[in-house]
């Protein structure tokens, strides 16, 4: 792949503060709500799942059992529990990766009844951060985050450029044209950060985004997440079986043999990050 011409990728932090400028509409609704607030109180779920469950086997193992969970938009949300508590089956329903066996999923009021709703779904408004990074080793940094940008009509300069401007936003301006096999642990999440974002998506659902990675990597990688929300007004659903991390969302729900056994949501302000820093 051809890399982007250096005037286009000059001056990148200052085109990135204009890229993510949008945000601003969000973000002054939220802070005219006041903090603490519920965000689903003055607005449609933007994705709601009404008696859901999940068998396997015939019925014979349930790996979720009647759920009803609404998520508004804005939110930022934790979903906590022990391994094999149902939050792998729960992250697939959210994105339409997998189907309930009963009950429905809804995104923004309406029910999507084939998976090419759902994909189309997933490449314009939710974005999907794994534990396993799922980068392609053979690539670069800003190869892996122009791949998410294929099929939107954008010419081959234009998605070099915007995935330029979303590397900045994470901090790895200066690995951009590294292989990706080169980068640490925490780098590469924040390639795949970057990937899930580029797009601006409604939702950014990250599964287990910190289990990888030693604790100093982990603390940079949650504050960026945290960060990107407040700065893009956008929702963000973190599963995490870490109940520090998950402290740091103003609501947690928790999962317990595919069973919601508790949803709170706490008087708080937005998570508060530390200041941006450069590697």
């Amino acid at each position: 792949m051809c890399e982007p011409e250096p005037a286009k990728t000059a001056g990148i932090g200052r085109q990135a503060d204009r890229y993510f400028s949008g945000a601003e509409r969000i973000m002054s609704q939220a802070i005219a709500r006041g903090p603490g607030s519920d965000p689903s109180s003055d607005s449609e779920p933007l994705i709601a799942l009404r008696g859901v469950s999940r068998l396997h086997d015939g019925g014979a193992i349930a790996a979720l059992r009647n759920i009803d969970l609404q998520i508004a938009a804005g939110d930022c949300v934790a979903i906590v529990g022990a391994s094999g508590s149902g939050k792998s089956s729960l992250v697939n329903l959210l994105c339409g990766i997998d189907r309930a066996s009963s009950g429905t999923v809804l995104w923004e009021g309406r029910v999507l009844h084939s998976q090419r709703h759902w994909a189309r779904l997933r490449r314009l408004s939710i974005g999907i951060v794994f534990q396993e990074f799922n980068l392609i080793p053979t690539l670069t940094a800003l190869e892996n985050v122009e791949i998410a940008l294929f099929g939107r009509g954008l010419s081959p300069a234009r998605r070099l450029t915007r995935a330029g401007l979303v590397l900045d936003r994470v901090g790895l301006e200066h690995r951009m044209h590294s292989l990706v096999t080169t980068l640490s642990g925490g780098e590469r999440q924040r390639v795949a950060i970057a990937r899930a974002i580029v797009n601006q998506p409604k939702l950014l659902l990250a599964d287990e985004p910190t289990g990888n990675l030693d604790s100093a990597s982990a603390a940079n990688v949650a504050d960026l997440l945290f960060r990107l929300r407040q700065d893009a007004g956008m929702t963000l659903i973190l599963v995490t079986h870490d109940d520090g991390l998950a402290a740091r969302c103003p609501r947690r729900v928790r999962i317990r043999d595919g069973v919601v056994v508790e949803d709170t949501r706490e008087a708080m302000a937005s998570p508060t990050v530390e200041p941006r820093a450069r590697p």
